[in-house]
C-alpha cells in the first residue's frame, strides 16, 4: 500500500499542475489510508505537503506577474492569524473523545475524517461546477461588483479555520472570494490562491511542530514526489481541456468524499 501511496503523491502534483486545485484535497486521504497515518497526523503532514507544493506553483504564477499582493494582505493576513490559531490550540484542545451517548462514540480522529469527507464533496462541487456558464456569468458579476471587504474577511477566517481543522489548502473557497469579492480575473486568482495556500499550509505546520514529532524523511519524500508532479502536470497543462478535466476530477473527487463518509459513519 505504501508504494501505492507515494505513486499517488505524484497524483496530488498532477492535478494541481493541470487544474490549478484539487490535489491538496487528495493528500489526508491518501496519508490515512494508504500511507496509514493517524487522521490528525495526516492533517500536519498535509498542510506541509500542500504548501510545498504549492511555493513551487505561485512561484511560477509570481514570475509570470500572475499574483496580486494587494489580495495577498487582504486575505492573507487574516487568513494566517486564524490557522495558526487552530493549529496551536484549538486542534490540540479538543478531546480524544469528543461525543460518548450510548452505543455511538465520536473520536477527534472520526470528526476529522467526517468534516474532511464534507469538505471533499464542498470542493467537488466547486469543481464540477467550474466550468459551467454559470460559473462564468459569476466571475463576470465578481468584475462588476465593488470590492467587498467584510466578505473578504468572512471568508479569510473560514479558509484558515477549516485549513487548520482539515489540513487542506481551502483554494476552492479562496478563488470565487477573490473573483467576487476582490474582482480578480480567474488566472491573477488561481495564482494568487496558491500563495496564499502555500502560506496558510506552511504556518499552519510551523505551529504543529510545537506538538508532534515529524519523520522528515518520509515527509521530504513524499513532498518531493509531490512537487514533481506539478512540473509533469504543467508540462501537459495547455494539451488539455483544463474545465473538462477539473470537473472529471471534480466527479472522482466527490466519489472520495461519499466512500470515506460512509466507511467512517457506518464501518
Amino acid at each position: 500500500m505504501e508504494i501505492l501511496g507515494y505513486m499517488m503523491a505524484l497524483l496530488i502534483g498532477l492535478s494541481l499542475g493541470l487544474t490549478g486545485s484539487g490535489g491538496s484535497i487528495l493528500t489526508v486521504p491518501i496519508l490515512v489510508y494508504l500511507m496509514g497515518l493517524n487522521p490528525v497526523l495526516a492533517t500536519s503532514y498535509s498542510l506541509f505537503v500542500v504548501g510545498a507544493t504549492s511555493t513551487v506553483g505561485g512561484v511560477r504564477f509570481f514570475r509570470r506577474g500572475l499574483v496580486h499582493v494587494k489580495a495577498l494582505l487582504l486575505f492573507g493576513l487574516p487568513s494566517l492569524l486564524t490557522i495558526y490559531v487552530t493549529r496551536v490550540f484549538l486542534l490540540p484542545a479538543l478531546p480524544e473523545v469528543l461525543l460518548r451517548a450510548g452505543r455511538v462514540i465520536i473520536t477527534k480522529e472520526m470528526f476529522v475524517m467526517v468534516l474532511f469527507s464534507l469538505l471533499m464533496v464542498a470542493a467537488a462541487y466547486s469543481m464540477v461546477r467550474s466550468g459551467s456558464p454559470k460559473a462564468k456569468t459569476a466571475e463576470r458579476m465578481g468584475e462588476a461588483r465593488s470590492v467587498r471587504y467584510g466578505w473578504v474577511l468572512a471568508q479569510a477566517l473560514l479558509v484558515g479555520l477549516i485549513s487548520g481543522l482539515v489540513g487542506a489548502g481551502g483554494g476552492f473557497l479562496i478563488i470565487p472570494a477573490l473573483v467576487l469579492f476582490l474582482r480578480l480575473d480567474m488566472k491573477m486568482a488561481v495564482g494568487t490562491s496558491l500563495v496564499l495556500i502555500a502560506g496558510n499550509s506552511l504556518v499552519g505546520f510551523l505551529g504543529d511542530m510545537l506538538h508532534y514529532t515529524i519523520n522528515w524523511t518520509f515527509l521530504l519524500t513524499f513532498s518531493a514526489l509531490s512537487v514533481s508532479g506539478i512540473y509533469l502536470g504543467s508540462a501537459f497543462a495547455h494539451k488539455i481541456d483544463s474545465q473538462a478535466l477539473k470537473r472529471g476530477f471534480g466527479w472522482f473527487i466527490l466519489v472520495m468524499g461519499v466512500f470515506i463518509l460512509f466507511k467512517e459513519i457506518f464501518l
